[in-house]
């Protein structure tokens, strides 16, 4: 079969990645959609089973560092786009291994980097690489503003450092190259799948098991939430519409202090567990806060509205309410990922295809 597009997704396993596969494979079946996961903890091929034995959808295990088999990816299967999602993404991660997210996010993106400027020297055209990166790389706002696209850049932590190195290398690859490319910088992601260290999944795992409810400092770090699904629709719409060399910022329009938004998970928690109201709340702990923690992160997403017509299709209320009822309806997948049982899945998953 002739494709359209043969598409590399580095990253496909993880929490936003593997929304972008399932958006990308069942959306576009002229596409192909090739998944390149290294399965560190947080890719988990759970998140898609259900579209696992589509005709246009292969999986790849490989880490993006490794030259010979990235540019073996390209060479096997013709590549002419890629959406690079690939990253260490834990900000606690990174203060204490910082070099695993130099690795991943720097070296990795300039392998790819690389194999896509070697991949089609002289064939640009039609060719894009989509590199998605973070809010993070903007530092810090105070109680007013917004993060633009013009945004100076000002990373605080080892994780978001790292991504900021990677944006200027694509951007470097850009001016230097002349290689397509396209940069997104997105807000805090939330929804079905994510793996349960980052806030919300952590909040709800540890409320369904009556765990402290730990909240940095006092709960005033401000962060702006993006729904995932609308986040993979944002990708899409870039992909397709946006013009080669451009950055744009995607967010959610939805501004909430930690502590007002752990209060209103313990509220909907109790609501659908059928709790005594009040009672999840009992579980917050406050706990010393991290270092250099940046206190309020806003998106301006107003060039991706007018420029390209996207706009976020739920609210923070509505999404977190449906966030939710993923986690209650699949606890197993719940189960596997904090037990560490999801890596005889992989096990299974990778020989039986391989």
């Amino acid at each position: 079969m002739t494709f359209m597009k043969n598409i590399l997704i580095t990253g496909g396993a993880g929490f936003i990645g593997s929304h972008v596969v399932r958006l990308f494979v069942t959306k576009y079946p002229q596409y192909r959609i090739v998944n390149a996961d290294a399965l560190t903890y947080a890719g988990n091929l759970e998140n898609l089973t259900d579209i696992k034995d589509q005709p246009n959808y292969i999986f790849e295990k490989a880490d993006i560092c490794d030259t010979a088999r990235i540019t073996g990816l390209f060479e096997n299967y013709n590549i002419d786009t890629v959406i690079h999602l690939a990253a260490e993404s834990h900000v606690d991660r990174s203060i204490s291994d910082p070099l695993a997210f130099v690795n991943t996010n720097i070296v990795g993106t300039a392998t790819l980097l690389q194999a896509a400027k070697h991949a089609w020297k002289g064939q640009e055209e039609g060719k894009l690489f989509y590199h998605v990166s973070t809010d993070e790389v903007y530092g810090s706002l105070g109680d007013t503003g917004f993060f633009t696209e013009f945004t100076a850049y000002d990373p605080r932590s080892p994780y978001s450092a790292s991504k900021a190195a990677s944006d200027h290398l694509v951007r470097s690859f850009y001016h230097t190259y002349h290689l397509p490319v396209i940069i997104s910088n997105c807000s805090n992601n939330y929804g079905p799948n994510h793996f349960p260290e980052k806030l919300i999944p952590l909040a709800i795992n540890n409320i369904l098991n009556k765990k402290p409810l730990p909240v940095y400092g006092k709960g005033e770090n401000v962060r702006d939430w993006l729904y995932v699904i609308d986040h993979a629709t944002a990708i899409d719409t870039i992909l397709h519409s946006g013009k080669t060399g451009e950055t744009f910022n995607i967010g959610g329009h939805n501004e909430w202090k930690n502590i007002d938004l752990i209060r209103l998970l313990c509220k909907l928690l109790d609501e659908k567990t059928g709790q005594e109201a009040g009672s999840s709340e009992k579980l917050i702990t406050f706990v010393t806060d991290r270092a250099g923690h940046d206190l309020r992160y806003a998106i301006d997403s107003t060039k991706l509205q007018h420029e390209l017509g996207w706009v976020p299709s739920v609210t923070f209320e509505e999404g977190l309410s449906k966030t939710i009822d993923w986690y209650l309806q699949n606890s197993s997948w719940l189960q596997h990922v904090t037990s560490g049982a999801y890596l005889d899945y992989y096990e299974k998953q990778y020989h039986e295809s391989h």
